[in-house]
């Protein structure tokens, strides 16, 4: 009742009425989409081999490893306001029974409910035992229901999705190349649930063994001087003082150096940044045929040197939402503030750049994309996400990694048209050089935009300058908002 209350009485409901109906459609969309595959998935194997649930099982470890590396870097924590609660009489097992069930139904569980419910009912119609199915599938269900509750406890655990997911590509290319075989262990177990009927009973002890764990752990940590208090890291003296011959400017850059070293969210950014750079597998390795075009292979040149950029530029100047209030009570130029973002971000593009020279093995054309690419992104796209920055009012927490993919304030008719050039730009140039004259006039045609970017950023910084003015108060009110 009372977060309902807090849904309607906030200060952007509208909004968040808006969004909701937004992620409806999404929810539908994918539903129907998981749907389609759990029902093709029995037929399209079946053509290949003679037991699609066999291969099914057999690779079900990558699946549930995968979902798990999803649920640390996205699923939020069962956090409720809780700390007012405290005061009433409300009995500490059934608020943390409260935060623990509002997980039950959430969208990182219920989505494979789509795939694997149409994908049993499949193998019902193909004569497939009936109580084993049923059996199979709860089981199924009850892995996904201890990866909720993993995930729950590792979540403290900073970066742990990153040692996950090191451990999916050390797995799938060790059996790629033959070394290992993970699933020749872990393949039996999953196509035990569905042979011998009294396995179930091995993921049901495991889910209630670690919702027991979860429940005391939470339980025990219900007290405003124990796990609802602030965590204090001891201070560490880093004064960058080779930065100090750019005077304000480096100032702001030992600021967002520090920013990006110590926090948690910001180091998600890093992250993210080194899973653009391999982004452009997809499109030049031709592992997805309808990428396989010019156009495509340009946008995945800018995303492949554009992940820092992207990740971090468009939320300037969230970052220092916690702080933006005293920082605009002092003397400080807008400018000399925006460029010292700027500059962090055309470094961070150009190391990516250098970095993303083994894309060499794919022919000296891709690399010359991805480099062209990166000069588009340090001459436009470096200006457009900071013009993006200011109509981007999301409040921070520099703690957490939620939101670390996107956030409901980041969407608005304004930062979407700005998106178009951003994204859009570099593979219409390239296809017009590309179609008229030849592919490497498509490379001249976007290196020369962002050579024009460079040229112009003196005048596109007195506009943006002019707009962050703008924006000033509206961001400061928004900064003040709590979501809901």
């Amino acid at each position: 009742m009372l977060e309902w209350k807090a849904f309607f009485r906030s200060a952007s409901f509208a909004k968040n009425l808006a969004l909701k109906i937004l992620m409806g459609f999404g929810a539908i969309y994918f539903a129907l989409l998981f749907i389609a595959m759990g029902v093709l998935a029995y037929y399209g194997l079946k053509e290949s081999f003679p037991d699609p649930l066999v291969v099914i099982n057999k690779y079900l470890i990558y699946y549930f490893i995968f979902d798990l590396v999803l649920r640390l870097a996205l699923q939020k924590m069962p956090v409720m306001n809780i700390r007012p609660l405290l005061t009433l009489p409300i009995k500490s097992a059934t608020i943390v029974n409260f935060s623990l069930g509002k997980t039950y139904l959430s969208f990182f569980n219920i989505v494979h409910a789509f795939l694997f419910l149409p994908f049993a009912i499949v193998l019902l119609i193909n004569g497939y035992d009936v109580l084993s199915v049923i059996l199979w599938l709860f089981s199924i269900i009850f892995l996904f229901y201890i990866n909720n509750f993993l995930n729950i406890i590792l979540n403290n655990k900073d970066n742990l999705y990153v040692l996950f997911l090191i451990v999916v590509v050390i797995f799938g290319a060790s059996q790629y190349y033959n070394f290992f075989d993970v699933t020749l262990y872990t393949g039996p177990f999953y196509q035990s649930l569905f042979d011998i009927k009294w396995m179930i009973v091995v993921p049901l002890i495991v889910l209630v063994v670690l919702y027991y764990v979860t429940f005391n752990y939470f339980k025990s940590n219900l007290y405003l001087d124990a796990g609802l208090a602030s965590k204090h890291d001891v201070a560490k003296t880093e004064n960058f003082t080779w930065l100090n011959q750019y005077g304000v400017m480096g100032t702001f850059l030992k600021n967002d150096i520090k920013l990006i070293k110590r926090n948690k969210r910001s180091k998600t950014t890093i992250f993210m940044s080194v899973m653009f750079l391999f982004y452009g597998l997809l499109f030049f390795g031709d592992l997805i045929a309808a990428y396989n075009n010019p156009a495509m292979h340009m946008f995945a040149g800018v995303f492949v040197s554009g992940g820092f950029l992207i990740t971090f530029g468009q939320f300037v100047p969230s970052w220092d939402s916690s702080y933006y209030g005293l920082m605009m009570t002092q003397n400080i130029s807008y400018r000399d503030y925006l460029n010292s973002k700027w500059w962090l971000m055309v470094i961070g593009t150009a190391v990516t750049a250098v970095v993303a020279s083994f894309y060499l093995y794919f022919g000296i054309h891709i690399y010359l994309m991805i480099l062209a690419g990166a000069l588009y992104n340090i001459g436009v796209n470096s200006s457009l996400v900071l013009l993006g920055g200011a109509y981007t009012k999301t409040p921070i927490d520099l703690n957490s990694t939620k939101g670390a993919f996107g956030d409901k304030k980041a969407f608005n008719i304004k930062t979407m048209l700005i998106s178009i050039p951003q994204l859009g730009g570099p593979m219409a140039f390239y296809a017009l050089g590309y179609y008229l004259i030849n592919p490497t006039a498509g490379l001249v045609f976007v290196a020369l935009a962002g050579v024009i970017g460079l040229l112009l950023k003196n005048k596109a910084f007195d506009l943006i300058v002019k707009i962050y003015k703008k924006e000033k108060y509206a961001a400061l009110d928004s900064y003040k908002q709590k979501s809901a």
